[in-house]
C-alpha cells in the first residue's frame, strides 16, 4: 500500500476524483467527492474554457456566468459534471481527443480550476472507470487498478495535472537516470516507443546533471493525425506527434525542448515568455552537444542560423515567443552563458541559472532572472540590457 507523504496530522478530509470515461458521448462523467470531519465551507470553480456541463450537487450550489460556488456541508458532499474531451485548436487539430479506442487529454482539464477556504489540507486520489478491455498511463503513482496517488505540496486541493492517455494502448517503459520513464500510445499505429527511449537514455542523464529535481516519474503521450503536430509539456508528462522528428533538421529537438519545460516548471509574465522558450531550445541543442548527439562543428552552424532567423524579431518583449523571437532568445541566452562563465572564471554558467529557476518554479520575470544572473557572475550581465533585448534600445 503507498504510503502518504502528508502526515495523519495535517489532513483534514479525503478528496476523491472518480471519472467515468464515455467513447459514444465523447464526455468524461466526473464526480469531486469530499469526505471527512473539515470540510472547505466554499469551493469556487472556474468554468470559462465552456468544457464543463450539467454540474450538479445535493449541497448547495450556485453557477454565476463562468464560475459555480459549491457549499459542501456534512461529512460527506459530492458534485458532479460532464466534461467536453474533444479540443480543437485553430488549425483544426486536436490537444484533446477521443475516439472509439483511445482518449487523449490534460488531466488538469478534467478539473476546472479550484478556490477553496479553509486551512485544511486533503488526501487527493484520482479513480477511472473505463470502458472493457482499455487500459491507461498517467504520471501518478498507482494504489489499485485504476486508483492513483495525487500529491503536490504547494497547494491544499489538490487536482490532478499532467497528459494521460487511455484506452486499447501499447507502452514501453525503462528507468533511465533514476526516472521511470513510459512511451504510449494508441495500440495499432506506427509509433516508435523503443527509439524515443533510446534517444531518452541518450539524453535524460545529462538533463538531470542540470536538474536534479527533475521528476522521478515522467509519461511521454504520442499520436498521430489528428492531434497537434507539435510538442505540449506538462507536470511530469508531455505530448509528441508521432511525426516530430527525435531531431530536427536545423538540428534542435522538440523532445528535448519539451523536457526542458518539465524540468524548470516555469512560466513568463507578459515580457518574459522569451525566456522560457529561449532556455528550453538552448537546451535543446546543449544536451545533443553534451550527450555527443550532434559535433561541435554542427552546434555552431544551428546557433548560427538560429541567430540569423532572430534577426527578424524586432523585439523579445512579447507577450508569447515563437518562430523569430524564441530563436534570438535563444542567441540571447548562449551570450549570457559566455558572459557569466568569463566572469565567474569558468565558476558558474548558464546551468547555475536554469537550475535556480527550476528549484523554485512559478513565474519568470526579467528582473529575476536578470538578479540570478548577476549573482552568478558575481557582477552586473551585460547581455540583459534592454538595449541588446530590443531594437528600440532602453
Amino acid at each position: 500500500m503507498l504510503l502518504i507523504t502528508l502526515s495523519q496530522s495535517t489532513l483534514s478530509y479525503e478528496l476523491l476524483y472518480t471519472v467515468r470515461i464515455a467513447p459514444d458521448t465523447k464526455l468524461a462523467h466526473v464526480s469531486i467527492e469530499l469526505s471527512g470531519e473539515q470540510l472547505p465551507s466554499t469551493l469556487t470553480l472556474n468554468l470559462s474554457s465552456g468544457r464543463y456541463k450539467n454540474l450538479s450537487s445535493r449541497q448547495p450550489l450556485e453557477i454565476e456566468e463562468n464560475r459555480a460556488i459549491w457549499h459542501p456541508t456534512g461529512l460527506k458532499a459530492t458534485l458532479s459534471y460532464s466534461f467536453i474531451i474533444d479540443n480543437q485548436r485553430n488549425n483544426g487539430s486536436y490537444d484533446s481527443r477521443i475516439t472509439e479506442d483511445w482518449a487523449i487529454l490534460r488531466s488538469d482539464k478534467l478539473i476546472p480550476p479550484i478556490s477553496t477556504s479553509g486551512k485544511g489540507h486533503a488526501n487527493a486520489r484520482l479513480q477511472l472507470q473505463l470502458p472493457k478491455h482499455w487500459s491507461a498511463a498517467l504520471p501518478y503513482p498507482k494504489i489499485d487498478k485504476y486508483l492513483y496517488q495525487l500529491s503536490d505540496p504547494t497547494r491544499r486541493f489538490v487536482r490532478p495535472k499532467g497528459w494521460m492517455i487511455v484506452g486499447k494502448i501499447a507502452s514501453r517503459q525503462d528507468w533511465i537516470a533514476d526516472t521511470s520513464t513510459w512511451v504510449s500510445g494508441p495500440l495499432g499505429e506506427n509509433i516508435h516507443r523503443q527509439d524515443a527511449l533510446a534517444f531518452l537514455n541518450w539524453n535524460l542523464p545529462e538533463i538531470k546533471k542540470i536538474f536534479p529535481l527533475f521528476p522521478d516519474r515522467l509519461l511521454i503521450v504520442t499520436a498521430r493525425d489528428p492531434m497537434w503536430r507539435g510538442g505540449l509539456s506538462g507536470p511530469r508528462s508531455l505530448f509528441m506527434h508521432a511525426d516530430r522528428p527525435l531531431i530536427s533538421a536545423n538540428r534542435t529537438s522538440s523532445m528535448i525542448h519539451e523536457l526542458i519545460h518539465v524540468a524548470t516548471g516555469i512560466h513568463g509574465d507578459s515580457q518574459s515568455d522569451w525566456i522560457v522558450e529561449g532556455l528550453a531550445e538552448f537546451y535543446s541543442l546543449e544536451i545533443l552537444r553534451r550527450s555527443g548527439g550532434i559535433s561541435e562543428t554542427r552546434y555552431q552552424e544551428a546557433m548560427d542560423n538560429l541567430m540569423k532567423w532572430g534577426e527578424k524579431a524586432p523585439t523579445l518583449l512579447v507577450k508569447r515567443s515563437s518562430g523569430p523571437v524564441t530563436a534570438r532568445a535563444t542567441g540571447v541566452i548562449m551570450a549570457l552563458d559566455k558572459e557569466i562563465c568569463a566572469a565567474s572564471g569558468g565558476k558558474a554558467s548558464i546551468d547555475d541559472v536554469a537550475r535556480a529557476l527550476a528549484r523554485t518554479r512559478g513565474e519568470v520575470t526579467l528582473d529575476r532572472f536578470r538578479a540570478l544572473s548577476e549573482k552568478a557572475a558575481g557582477r552586473p550581465v551585460e547581455t540583459l540590457a534592454i538595449g541588446n533585448l530590443t531594437d528600440k534600445g532602453p
